[in-house]
């Protein structure tokens, strides 16, 4: 495989990782580690460093003897975090990790000062609790360096690449829509305004009406992107930046694509199991409930039976409301697999979703539950596609016209049955690997509270 070359011949390109030491592919081979140190113990005469790097950790025999005073004080004196070149055998065994290094010579690269020690302690960890206090929190930049951290970034990749293979597999074009808009697509309590050159725009909620726009062009489309939501709700699933896996579809009904919806969870779910159940189990996730996820068929439910439901749970709503997360939580409670929600009244739903020809009161819409109490991870449906339609609905609710000409305008041109959704990427990654909070899933989340680090 080729590999691009430094001008001046020297390179600090990395060739071996400490999960295939793990694997047995180095015993008795002379091996360079790159890495970290994750712990060190030992006396004046043998240290054993844990070394760890993006694959895992091995130990490090480090003795006296053999790499000389000078070389042994100083991995004596090198703290947790401090980076290091090692040179050592590698070698079988029953302890701890599989493997272990006979250290012939270290470097070290980058030390850690004594007077201001690495903060994410064991101690934090343990108070944490599998969760996060705000001093883990404030030190983000350094807890992503945590096992635990590692493999949810890792598996969250995972999900992204699923999601990718997915549409990719069924010739969908991936396609870019702008962040900065004019007009809103959920409602105008939830845009971030900001100064635009003496005018107002608006941080996007939704590639949705950009790709209808691209629609006509290339028929199946999707993204994964960034949103943004000015929500000051303080749940375990909320966020005001997070990833947005959306796609569109030309000639496409409400049945349509929530075949789609459904199946890229379940293609999701199954990659997960394939690539990371071993992950997924040292967080202490039941793998049965993800391989029913993966292998069942999602039912559908109609917004009028989940109502009547509800109010047989004894659950304070009426008709025509929408769900929030309190009542999902509650009706999701007995559910072993998702759920699609379909059928919400108009009124309830923003004037892009088409009315039912079949009961103008309803919409083509749906949301898909998951169960556990995580709530709506889907929110799809048919679009509005024919002019007169669009202006009706544009006007029902009060909206300006102008803000959304050019999206009138898709329809003036040959407007075509369409329709699609958007998946919220982090919510299905806490959903998964069976997160507590939201935030754990993402590398620096930003919620109401929260812009730093």
């Amino acid at each position: 495989m080729w590999m691009p070359r430094p001008r001046d011949g020297v390179s600090m390109t990395k060739e071996t990782w400490i999960g295939d030491v793990r694997a047995g592919k180095y015993d008795g081979t002379e091996v360079e580690l790159k890495g970290w140190v994750h712990r060190s113990r030992g006396s004046n005469k043998i240290r054993f460093v844990v070394l760890r790097d993006s694959t895992g950790t091995v130990q490090c025999v480090v003795k006296r003897d053999i790499v000389g005073d000078e070389t042994f004080e100083t991995v004596k004196d090198a703290l947790i975090e401090s980076s290091l070149i090692l040179h050592g055998t590698a070698e079988p065994t029953d302890r701890e990790h599989g493997h272990e290094i006979q250290v012939t010579n270290v470097e070290i690269v980058g030390p850690v000062n004594p007077d201001t020690p690495f903060p994410i302690t064991e101690s934090a960890m343990e108070q944490a609790d599998g969760g996060e206090t705000e001093f883990l929190l404030d030190n983000r930049h350094l807890y992503l360096r945590t096992s635990r951290m590692t493999t949810m970034l890792k598996m969250r990749s995972t999900v992204f690449g699923a999601i990718h293979s997915y549409f990719r597999d069924r010739e969908f074009t991936e396609y870019q829509a702008p962040n900065f808009v004019a007009g809103a697509v959920e409602g105008g309590s939830t845009l971030f305004e900001v100064p635009y050159f003496g005018r107002k725009a608006y941080l996007t909620q939704s590639w949705q009406l950009y790709a209808e726009a691209a629609m006509p062009a290339l028929e199946r489309l999707y993204t994964i992107a960034p949103s943004f939501r000015a929500e000051k709700s303080r749940t375990r699933r909320h966020l005001t930046e997070f990833w947005h896996a959306e796609m569109e579809i030309a000639w496409g009904s409400n049945d349509d694509v929530m075949v789609h919806g459904e199946g890229v969870v379940r293609n999701i779910a199954s990659t997960l199991l394939d690539q990371h159940s071993d992950d997924l189990e040292s967080m202490g996730r039941d793998l049965e409930l993800v391989a029913r996820y993966a292998d069942n068929p999602y039912p559908r439910m109609r917004y009028d039976e989940a109502v009547e439901t509800l109010q047989g749970m004894g659950v304070d709503i009426e008709w025509g409301q929408d769900l929030d997360y309190s009542k999902e939580k509650v009706l999701t409670e007995d559910f072993e697999i998702p759920h699609f929600l379909t059928h919400y009244p108009r009124v309830a739903k923003p004037f892009y979703h088409r009315p039912d020809p079949e009961d103008p009161k309803y919409v083509l819409c749906h949301d898909l539950l998951a169960p556990e109490g995580y709530g709506e991870v889907i929110g799809g449906g048919e679009r509005t596609w024919s002019e007169p339609e669009i202006l009706d609905r544009i006007d029902e609710e009060g909206n300006d016209r102008e803000a959304y000409e050019f999206y009138i305008d898709i329809r003036r041109y040959g407007g075509v049955p369409h329709g699609g959704f958007g998946l919220g990427v982090d919510r299905v990654c806490a959903w998964l690997t069976g997160a507590d909070h939201i935030r754990e899933v993402i590398p620096f989340p930003r919620d109401s509270r929260r812009v730093t680090p």
